[in-house]
């Protein structure tokens, strides 16, 4: 019980640093971003809400989906990341604590900080064990059904998000190329890291096959 409640500490940790880092990406947005936030800004500027609220109702979408398509995808978690992540980060952006854009170089830093932050967080809550995000379920129950490798379905999904997030007026630019080699290095990184250490500590089992390094 107690290892169940230091798990769900780290996701929630995790979960929390992810959404730090899409704010601080956010806030130097006209740089370019992750197909996803394009989508969630681009919604946000033409339909109002919040951009964690749209960031919500796609992960939901996502979700109810994924139930349909290949549920053993879904479960606490990925509920979890899906309703969490957009609030967190609105509140980030609410309290208006980050740096804010000075369209000039220091921008770059702040989204590279932004980028290391959230790769840095998914690796922790993917780490935690408790369940994929809504994105990365959606990826494996796409691949499942149409035998296409997950890297194929997650570049033909997330060029599908960014060509309909630039269509509505999402900030696409030379960022939001190069966001996803900075991000999933970091990722992995994050996730070789964690794993073991959190096994070490006792939160995992060392035969735990939910997730992998």
């Amino acid at each position: 019980m107690v290892n169940r409640l230091w798990r769900y500490a780290f996701f929630f940790l995790g979960l929390t640093l992810y959404a730090l880092g899409n704010a601080f990406a956010v806030k130097v947005k006209y740089l370019g971003l992750h197909p996803w936030e394009v989508l969630s800004v681009a919604l946000y500027e033409r339909y109002g809400l919040t951009i964690g609220t749209w960031g919500v109702i796609c992960g939901l979408l996502l979700v109810m989906i994924s139930l349909v398509t290949a549920r053993k995808y879904v479960n606490i978690g990925t509920f979890l990341n899906a309703l969490l992540i957009g609030p967190i980060m609105d509140v980030f952006l609410w309290l208006d604590i980050l740096p804010t854009a000075t369209n000039h170089w220091p921008d770059y830093l702040i989204l590279l900080c932004g980028i290391i932050i959230t790769g840095i967080g998914g690796g922790m809550y993917v780490a935690a064990g408790i369940g994929a995000g809504p994105r990365d379920g959606f990826m494996l129950s796409i691949s499942d059904k149409t035998g296409l490798s997950v890297s194929r379905a997650r570049i033909i999904v997330e060029s599908l998000v960014l060509i309909l997030g630039w269509v509505l007026g999402g900030p696409v630019f030379v960022m939001t190329f190069i966001y996803t080699f900075i991000q999933s290095p970091v990722f992995q990184k994050s996730l070789r890291f964690f794993i073991p250490l959190l096994r070490e500590i006792g939160i995992q089992k060392p035969h735990d096959q939910r997730i992998s390094v």
